[in-house]
């Protein structure tokens, strides 16, 4: 009885076009008991499909998240760590995801739990196959397990922690720029291992969560984080997040650094806004969106005079390694994506946004090499 319980709910909510068929599934699923145990084992294998279309827990939670809500989050969260459960060992980054999941389980009456289930599976099921950015649980894993991370990186992670912590901008720019100084010179000495070494090292890839409102502005400030540590970056706008190709090392490095400026930005802009609004300024929308945009497009001329000057340090030695990684990115770039195109950027409008965008991403930089007329 259980079976066909299920089956005929998912007949009714899954299968059939528009929301008519929900509260009839939702119906029979809550006047059978005896249906949980199935109707859970049906939604591990919901899971296991996008695994194999390409997704991986945070993409899923995120999408998720954007196109339901809060209790079916939670729900797909014990069903990932359900699932997840299984594999005595999983592929890299999937336990950083697992461990962020939401703890909480969602309680409700049968009714209102059945049909959150019943819209988060609907979900699950239409979910496109994406490139893949690593193994799936349950396929052959290169290399030994990894344990912990490089102390370069702890040490960057630490500084644009308390970068972003600290209540006194003049401190947050110091830390920030220090950190950004390592990241450089961490990406230089990790070619130059890479460059004496037999060759085995490839690029890899992650995707980075690019979420709205603004989101255009964010992605570039992605892409011009990931152009400056050797990585390329390709924003899918429709499922909303970049996909950054680079060696390990550096993947680690953008994902730190564009989330901790992105976490500055949005607090600078907020002070800003507030002092706007505080001279009765009310045009809010056109200065967020006008600030974001001055602030990606002066970091991105920021940090990549940062990665050249740390660069002009090692002198030509560096040169061909660099230009050898450089073609292994593009040439995986261009693999997974053999189909881009080019996405044309609304001009920034308010003069005000523009010029406290940029004055921020300078206070970001704080400290770094200057460009030329800067």
């Amino acid at each position: 009885m259980s079976v066909e319980s299920v089956d005929r709910a998912f007949a009714a909510a899954l299968y059939a076009e528009g929301d008519a068929g929900l509260d009839t599934g939702a119906s029979l699923l809550a006047a059978a008991p005896d249906a949980d145990a199935e109707l859970a084992l049906r939604g591990r294998e919901f899971v296991r499909r996008a695994w194999g279309r390409g997704w991986q827990p945070a993409d899923v939670v995120r999408i998720v998240r954007r196109d339901l809500d809060e209790p079916q989050v939670r729900i797909l969260s014990g069903l990932v760590r359900d699932e997840l459960a299984r594999y005595e060992r999983l592929p890299a980054r999937w336990q950083d995801q697992l461990d962020e999941l939401p703890a909480q389980a969602w309680r409700a009456d049968r009714f209102s739990y059945a049909t959150a289930v019943l819209e988060l599976y609907r979900l699950l099921l239409r979910l496109p196959a994406i490139e893949p950015v690593g193994p799936a649980p349950g396929a052959a894993l290169l290399g030994p397990p990894v344990h912990g991370e490089p102390k370069t990186l702890a040490r960057i992670r630490a500084l644009l922690a308390k970068a972003e912590a600290t209540g006194f901008p003049e401190e947050a720019e110091a830390l920030s720029a220090k950190a950004q100084e390592l990241m450089a010179r961490h990406s230089v000495d990790e070619a130059l291992l890479a460059g004496q070494g037999p060759g085995g090292d490839v690029p890899g890839a992650c995707r980075i969560g690019v979420d709205a409102p603004y989101e255009t502005a964010k992605a570039i400030l992605l892409d011009a984080v990931a152009g400056a540590n050797h990585c390329r970056a390709v924003w899918s706008s429709e499922l909303g997040f970049s996909t950054v190709v680079g060696f390990e090392g550096d993947l680690e490095a953008v994902e730190l650094l564009y989330t901790s400026l992105l976490v500055q930005g949005t607090a600078a802009m907020t002070r800003a806004e507030a002092a706007q609004r505080a001279g009765g300024r009310k045009r809010t929308k056109t200065f967020r969106q006008s600030f974001l945009l001055s602030y990606a497009n002066r970091l991105g001329d920021l940090l990549a005079a940062t990665a050249r000057h740390v660069e002009e340090e090692f002198g030509g030695a560096l040169l061909p390694v660099l230009a050898t990684r450089a073609v292994a990115v593009t040439d995986r770039a261009q693999e997974m994506f053999p189909k881009t195109v080019t996405t044309r950027v609304r001009g920034a409008t308010d003069e005000e946004g523009w010029t406290h965008g940029r004055e921020a991403a300078d206070r970001a930089h704080k400290g770094r090499p200057r460009l030329p007329g800067s």
